[in-house]
């Protein structure tokens, strides 16, 4: 895993960029972040899927993003998430504007950016209680295991597959009453590394046996001390990933507002 420091230049209304036509699912699109996010790939030309759970928080994002899909899914569901991926597959190579994609197919998705979060802390170690881990596992780790799990065949397939997640610098310096949460990030970044070794096997598959299918997919840890007031920042570095090469890409750990 490479540390390297973000270096984008927020330009969103960018059109033209190579994430243009391609299809990305956004997985806890309602937060400031997921709606930047959303607000950026549409601008570049992408065809962005907003998942969430709560509607009228989609809806939200809908009046600020009017390109932007939604679908509503319980991402800590396994079951829900395959039927997810299943309904978008539905009808290969049709890109809707229906607010909710019904009857819309988009095929194989090609990028996933995972932005299901939350905090729960405090407390020091002792404060470290069985429900703030459950809730922290459940929406940090869950989520991102069961997407990633659903999606990793349409990334591998994709000319130009990328997955992002959003990880913490407490990973780096976990304290007491943040061992959970610190637990939690490092945990995803430890299974988002594990994605991107997949990745970067199928390409040197690919790279010596013509036989096999081709693979130019990366997988990419954004790392913020706090997320607020760099929402634009990471949504021009998810942008961004669709411009530079996989590999050079693949694997990295990007710090953010540093």
């Amino acid at each position: 895993m490479t540390d390297i420091s973000s270096s984008a230049e927020a330009d969103p209304a960018d059109v033209g960029r190579a994430v243009a036509g391609h299809t990305v699912l956004i997985a806890g699109a309602t937060s400031a972040a997921g709606i930047a996010v959303a607000s950026a790939l549409t601008a570049a030309g992408a065809h962005v899927i907003a998942v969430g759970s709560n509607a009228a928080r989609l809806d939200a994002l809908t009046a600020q993003v009017p390109d932007a899909i939604t679908r509503v899914c319980d991402l800590s569901s396994w079951p829900a998430v395959t039927a997810l991926a299943a309904s978008l597959r539905a009808e290969t190579g049709h890109h809707g504007t229906s607010r909710d994609g019904a009857a819309l197919g988009f095929g194989p998705i090609d990028g996933l950016i995972h932005l299901v979060g939350g905090w729960r802390g405090g407390g020091g170690l002792a404060g470290q209680s069985d429900d703030d881990w459950d809730f922290l596992h459940r929406n940090v780790v869950t989520t991102l295991r069961n997407t990633t799990r659903a999606f990793n065949a349409d990334l591998l397939a994709s000319p130009a597959g990328r997955l992002a997640i959003v990880s913490a610098t407490a990973v780096d310096k976990p304290a007491p009453g943040g061992a959970n949460y610190a637990s939690a990030k490092a945990a995803a970044e430890t299974w988002t590394r594990a994605v991107g070794q997949g990745f970067a096997k199928a390409a040197a598959t690919a790279a010596t046996d013509s036989t096999a299918p081709p693979s130019s997919a990366a997988a990419v840890i954004f790392v913020v001390r706090s997320l607020e007031g760099l929402e634009t920042e990471l949504a021009e570095n998810v942008v961004g990933l669709w411009d530079a090469d996989a590999a050079s890409v693949n694997n990295t750990r990007v710090r953010l507002g540093a």
